[in-house]
């Protein structure tokens, strides 16, 4: 798919320079077709019905589940199940409630994780449960030795939990190597693929790990969606309709399959348009989506570097990295860099903390930083004009 094509796919690109896919990416043309043909020829819930509308609706929101299992590399008949949830954040919060928790169980963590990945097991504090943080290298480069893991988890560890790509720093871990730590020490691992699903090919056999979250709409589907796969049996997060087998006086019996973490109404269009998503980035072959990205990120790395005022946070190796980038312009504050972008050179990019506070604290930014951010649809004359903006904003620091 050419580069010209594929951003015909995306209206918004035409008027402004889109870089703040971390956050959330635009949606393509297909993926909202698709949500509105379930709107306009096929609207009716899912399992709950016999007429043709509401078999025709539960078949398409079934077959996003298999579209979307064989993007991570789950194929039917293997272990472990996935169920759509409405983001990360709730697919995390399910694993932190759904596993049975005892005083003195112990979770490791990252001082680099997005608050989605931190909050639920600070909870957990309050059951007895114990967190060990790990701090990456100093500087700003914030490079992690894996050896920090190998001490951290002991033989007690219960779970690691850890992103599988920085959102601030654009770090990539080595998972397939923490995973060998983790089963070798007897601990689960949970990924937060937020920001490494949509940017780069993923198998969940070749990861090995026990859990993988990630957000839809960070990989050109609607918000409201997300997706949690689990090689382990959890409790539901939530209860209700939908989810059970049977219900009597004195209990219930879950629903096998992703049905039985899905209580209640889903987001049915918003699953169907997933299931677009990520045909459409299947398409787009998710090898050259991250040569591409690659590619944009060399290219603003090197020139951010070539800009006496501005300081650059995160590894310096582009194979390290991914296609988040985030900086400062000395004596000046991220809010203030990033609404001049926006004022004079309509570029879009996101600034403040990035719901990552300890890891702003830890790195001594207090206002946080400025975070450009690439996808499949942003250019090279994109980055040209990002670099040229930051430049002449610098010269008036």
């Amino acid at each position: 798919m050419s580069l010209e094509r594929l951003r015909s796919d995306f209206p918004l690109v035409r008027e402004v320079a889109y870089l703040d896919s971390a956050s959330t990416s635009l949606t393509p043309e297909p993926v909202l077709g698709a949500m509105m043909q379930y709107y306009h020829e096929y609207r009716a819930n899912v399992g709950r019905g016999v007429y043709r509308l509401a078999q025709m609706a539960y078949q398409k929101y079934r077959d996003a589940h298999v579209k979307v299992a064989g993007f991570v590399g789950c194929r039917d008949g293997e272990e472990g199940l996935l169920a759509f949830t409405k983001n990360s954040t709730e697919s995390i919060n399910a694993v932190a409630r759904g596993l049975d928790w005892k005083r003195g169980d112990r979770v490791v963590t990252t001082i680099t994780e997005h608050h989605s990945n931190f909050l639920p097991w600070l909870r957990l504090r309050s059951l007895g449960v114990e967190l060990e943080v790990i701090e990456p290298g100093p500087g700003p480069e914030c490079v992690f030795d894996i050896s920090c893991f190998s001490e951290a988890i002991t033989p007690g560890t219960k779970l690691v939990a850890v992103a599988q790509v920085s959102n601030v720093l654009g770090t990539i871990l080595p998972v397939k190597e923490l995973s060998d730590i983790c089963h070798d020490r007897g601990a689960m691992l949970l990924v937060d693929g937020a920001q490494s699903v949509p940017h780069m090919p993923t198998d969940i056999r070749e990861m090995n790990c026990d859990f993988l979250c990630f957000s839809g709409h960070k990989m050109l589907g609607p918000t409201g969606t997300g997706v949690l796969w689990t090689r382990n049996e959890i409790e539901p997060l939530m209860v209700g309709g939908g989810m059970v087998e049977d219900v009597s006086l004195e209990g219930y019996v879950p629903k096998t399959g992703y049905e039985g973490l899905e209580a209640g109404t889903p987001d049915i269009a918003g699953g169907i348009g997933l299931g677009q998503a990520v045909d459409y980035l299947s398409r787009a072959g998710m090898d050259d989506v991250r040569n591409h990205e690659a590619r944009l990120t060399a290219r603003l790395m090197q020139g951010l570097t070539e800009i006496e005022a501005v300081e650059i946070y995160g590894p310096s190796d582009l194979k390290q990295r991914s296609g988040v980038v985030s900086f400062n312009v000395r004596g000046m504050k991220p809010q203030e860099v990033a609404l001049m972008l926006d004022e004079a050179a309509n570029i879009m990019v996101r600034s403040g903390h990035h719901c990552c506070i300890p890891l702003m604290r830890y790195l001594g930014q207090k206002e946080g930083t400025v975070r450009a951010s690439v996808y499949l649809y942003n250019t090279e004359e994109e980055i040209e004009k990002l670099l040229g903006a930051v430049e002449e904003i610098s010269a008036l620091a």
